[in-house]
């Protein structure tokens, strides 16, 4: 193993550091958030440990090292750019048996100080023994994105409660049994919303409770972003990783489906021939099904779950029948695509109001707002508009709008096989057929789609 793994409580404890410069400073603040009495020994300061000099929230000692400032501390750090006083201050210290960590240095070191992931008060702690400080930092990083930050609270409420939890549940495997809902059931779920106080009266619930609490399902709707996996949130992230099952939709990327729990359940959900409401009602009763089923679900939709993409009725769904659920907002195709193609939407010389539409149905074409969306310096952003392309050019034009205003089409957004099909509004249908246009394609339309040209940093121009 080679180190000892500790976990020292230093609180109101003496600790040395040497050392006045900025890498003094990180290691103060370190030692100053576990509780400890900070000494700082040092010729001069750097303004913000002078500062807390200052104000008594540390004890400066100034001048060259002396051994006496090692008298009745803990631990020491040597934090200076001079090898040879590093050096000193770690023997003087290992003659006294006082733990000692040198800066950059293992060999004279007797404790490594580990990268963090801190969820107080859970914290994880890595190490590789001084041997590769930026490995440990990139293991850190990847931690940091699957640990959520529910977990410290969590911790805390399991923390208060531990003796009545153990004395209500004195069987061992009852009381993981319980620790396992703790963290996958409401409770977890409730901190996650920042309700604590909730959380913890349905803890008392099943502390008071005569039988031990039911496993009940949830859902997470949870926007997927429009293709590419780098997109995700670590909400969501940590959203597929949690899920017995997932409902997707056929657009989200199989990049994405990959980042997700190797044993979940994966079922395609995708509307195809039109997307019929007969579909949306099936996947209704699937969200039901399987919640009742006590598993967590993940209904994982492309782009963002509420531009769109019928969010807002499998909310309603599954408020209406009871079923706990999340919002996990995803990065919207309109601005991510945009944004690939080096479209900004908005821009202080070219648009001042974005529109988001769809294309997608008669009814959503009929019911559009055509003389504002032919007005000049805004931009619009259609979702599913490749079918109806020519009857959208053909409103717009009647209706006012610039035949030179420039488009751009962005057909698989995001994604390594990403391009740009742009030019003017009077020659969109024909572009479009042209260069043989196919789903997903987002069209963007006003004056900002001409930027497309000379900022376009991603995938290939049509």
């Amino acid at each position: 193993m080679g180190l000892y793994p500790l976990f020292a409580d230093l609180t109101g404890l003496p600790v040395l550091v040497v050392g006045g410069g900025h890498v003094a400073e990180r290691k103060t603040a370190m030692l100053l958030s576990a509780g400890a009495r900070v000494r700082v020994g040092a010729p001069a300061l750097t303004p913000a440990l002078l500062q807390q000099a200052e104000e008594g929230r540390i004890d400066h000692l100034a001048g060259s090292f002396q051994p006496a400032w090692l008298d009745d501390v803990w631990l020491v750090i040597a934090a200076t750019d001079d090898h040879e006083l590093n050096a000193e201050v770690a023997a003087n210290a290992e003659q006294r048996r006082i733990l000692a960590n040198v800066v950059d240095a293992p060999a004279l070191s007797r404790f490594q100080v580990p990268a963090l992931v801190d969820r107080t008060p859970l914290t994880v702690a890595i190490s590789t023994g001084g041997a590769a400080p930026v490995i440990a930092r990139r293991v850190r990083e990847t931690l940091e994105t699957d640990l959520d930050h529910a977990l410290g609270p969590l911790t805390a409420l399991a923390q208060k409660y531990r003796t009545r939890i153990t004395q209500r549940w004195p069987d061992m495997a009852e009381r993981r049994a319980f620790y396992d809902w703790l963290h996958d059931g409401p409770v977890m779920a409730l901190l996650r919303h920042a309700k604590p106080d909730e959380a913890e009266h349905v803890l008392l619930d099943a502390l008071n409770a005569p039988a031990s609490p039911s496993t009940k399902g949830s859902v997470l709707l949870v926007g997927a972003g429009p293709g590419d996996p780098g997109l995700l949130t670590l909400h969501a992230l940590r959203a597929l990783n949690r899920a017995d099952v997932i409902l997707h939709d056929s657009l989200v990327s199989e990049a994405v489906l990959t980042l997700a729990r190797r044993d979940a359940e994966r079922i395609d959900v995708g509307k195809r021939c039109g997307g019929r409401h007969t579909q949306q009602e099936q996947i209704h009763q699937l969200l039901l099904e399987q919640a009742q089923a006590g598993r967590v679900v993940v209904r994982l939709k492309g782009g963002d779950p509420f531009v769109f993409g019928r969010g807002g009725e499998e909310m309603a769904f599954l408020r209406q029948h009871g079923i706990p659920y999340e919002i996990v907002p995803g990065v919207t195709a309109a601005v991510a695509c945009a944004a690939y193609a080096g479209i900004p939407l908005t821009h202080r010389d070219h648009a001042r109001t974005v529109h988001l539409l769809t294309g997608h149905g008669k009814e959503s074409m009929d019911a559009m707002d055509w003389p504002a969306l032919a007005q000049d310096h805004q931009t619009m952003a259609v979702y599913m508009g490749v079918a109806r392309l020519e009857e959208f050019t053909q409103r717009l034009l009647e209706h006012g709008r610039r035949p030179d205003t420039p488009f751009a089409i962005i057909e698989n957004g995001t994604l390594p096989q990403q391009r740009v099909i742009s030019g003017l509004l009077h020659e969109l249908p024909a572009r479009a057929k042209e260069h043989a246009i196919h789903p997903p394609a987002l069209l963007v339309i006003g004056e900002v789609a001409a930027l497309t040209h000379d900022h376009a940093w991603f995938g290939r121009l049509g």
